[in-house]
């Protein structure tokens, strides 16, 4: 018997381990007079050896007989999907999703794809995205010779790691053109070469995405960012012309020149800071590190002034950038917390710059610097940090000494002070009561000028801050208690 190749050993280990869910689940419904197998991104992450504990499954039984199929098996079921003919399941730690054979499409002026449930197996994996996805193991008997089906060459497609579609791309995409962002998004996640005809069908009908849904077109970006290999999947989507449809600041890049960094455009020099940001994630991959890294110069091209002399200034892109990224992310319906991080250190990836060598930072600056920041210091950080592209191997290690600095003053000032938590000598309270006014704007007001001496001198004594909230009053014309 000849040795099994490593991807046939991976899928073995693998389906052992899913097989005492998998192969009962299969037995449940052949007791039934169904037919179920586990397909697409299941089996070739088997394969791969990555498999998870989320299992795909599709079935000739419709979503009601799945379900009672389920019944009294399954610790948990859920039907969110069950339009689209999914239903859910949890067993034994396991998430499982179990889909009727189905076919799918778009028509020119809809958003939605129209489901319609097809009649076998080839059927199914005929209408799936890539050939590497259109492989699937017959349950419960799954060792069995004929057991593994693969159509369309899937196993052969893994093995070079290329995509290709299962028929002809133009077909594939016209029937769902979400599909052009998942072979950007499996080329950031698996490392794998999109075929030729696939790149030339998605340059040819890029514009077919303006009927996807801003939400599912979120959702494939993110998952691409989170890559392994998200510059793949990146210089993909701008090279067919689809990142003008998704996130045009990017490709705008290209042609900007950045005065620090003149052997390369700003375009080049953003992908080389998502790639140095990605090196200093600490464990899991930070969605908000990256998309910051990947928007952070988007404000260049709008700021690009030619000074005299040949050179090129970009004043305030950080600023203009700030509320580009905004913007962008807002329309693409990404969570307030992620738009706000992202925001908050485009604008704030300069600063660093603006103050000089770290020995020179006052202590009311590295106040200023950590405020702003709040929760998002340890990131602005990375970002900063990675921002550091350029070949000059001296200027490279004068700017991370300077940052070292700045790192050191910062951890030296918070063991005096509690940096993360500052806020100005007296409360709202002790304002309202010395001053003897009610609540209301002017003690807004003066809450935030206690606040800045705060950041200005440090941590006042109770008399001194009176005595400026006094001298404060006056200046406003108000005759303190």
């Amino acid at each position: 018997m000849p040795a099994l190749t490593e991807v046939q050993t991976n899928a073995v280990r693998e389906l052992l381990r899913v097989a005492p869910v998998a192969v009962e689940l299969g037995e449940r419904f052949a007791s039934a007079g169904c037919s179920l197998h586990l397909v697409g991104g299941s089996v070739r992450d088997a394969m791969l050896g990555r498999l998870g504990d989320d299992l795909d499954f599709a079935t000739d039984a419709p979503p009601e007989r799945v379900q009672g199929l389920l019944e009294g098996w399954a610790e948990a079921t859920w039907d969110t999907g069950i339009a689209f003919g999914t239903v859910g399941a949890q067993r034994k730690g396991f998430r499982l999703e179990i889909t009727t054979y189905r076919a799918e499409a778009y028509d020119r002026a809809s958003r939605h794809p129209v489901v319609s449930y097809g009649d076998s197996l080839s059927d199914d994996l005929a209408r799936r995205d890539f050939a590497v996805n259109a492989m699937a193991v017959s349950l419960p008997e799954w060792r069995a010779p004929d057991a593994f089906v693969d159509p369309y060459g899937g196993m052969d497609d893994l093995a070079a790691s290329v995509l290709r579609t299962p028929g002809r791309p133009e077909d594939s995409f016209g029937d769902d053109p979400l599909r052009m962002l998942r072979a950007a998004r499996f080329a950031s996640q698996l490392g794998f070469t999109v075929a030729p005809e696939v790149v030339a069908a998605m340059t040819a009908m890029a514009d077919r995405l303006e009927i996807i849904s801003v939400e599912r077109i979120a959702d494939e970006l993110s998952k691409l960012l989170l890559g392994r290999f998200p510059r793949a999947g990146l210089e993909l989507l701008v090279d067919t012309g689809l990142a003008a449809h998704v996130l045009p600041e990017l490709p705008a890049l290209r042609l900007e020149i950045d005065e620090h960094h003149q052997h390369k455009d700003v375009y080049d020099h953003t992908l080389q800071v998502l790639e140095r940001a990605m090196a200093l994630e600490d464990g899991e991959p930070d969605l908000v590190l990256r998309m910051a890294a990947l928007l952070h110069d988007i404000g260049k091209p709008r700021t690009r002034r030619k000074e005299p002399g040949g050179g090129v200034s970009f004043h305030h892109h950080e600023v203009v950038g700030a509320s580009m990224a905004r913007r962008r992310l807002k329309a693409l319906r990404f969570p307030k917390d992620v738009v706000n991080a992202v925001t908050l250190l485009t604008e704030l990836h300069l600063r660093f710059h603006g103050y000089g060598s770290g020995s020179v930072w006052t202590d009311s600056a590295v106040r200023r610097y950590v405020t702003d920041a709040g929760d998002q210091l340890p990131r602005l950080h990375k970002l900063v940090r990675s921002d550091c592209t350029t070949r000059n191997r001296r200027r490279a290690a004068a700017l991370a000494s300077a940052y070292d600095d700045l790192e050191a003053r910062i951890a030296e000032l918070a063991e005096k002070e509690e940096l993360g938590r500052i806020r100005p000598d007296l409360n709202g309270e002790q304002i309202m009561e010395l001053l003897g006014v009610p609540p209301g704007p002017l003690v807004g007001k003066a809450y935030k000028h206690l606040l800045a001496l705060r950041m200005e001198h440090g941590p006042l004594p109770r008399e001194r801050a009176e005595a400026e909230l006094r001298a404060w009053a006056r200046e406003q014309g108000i005759d303190p208690v």
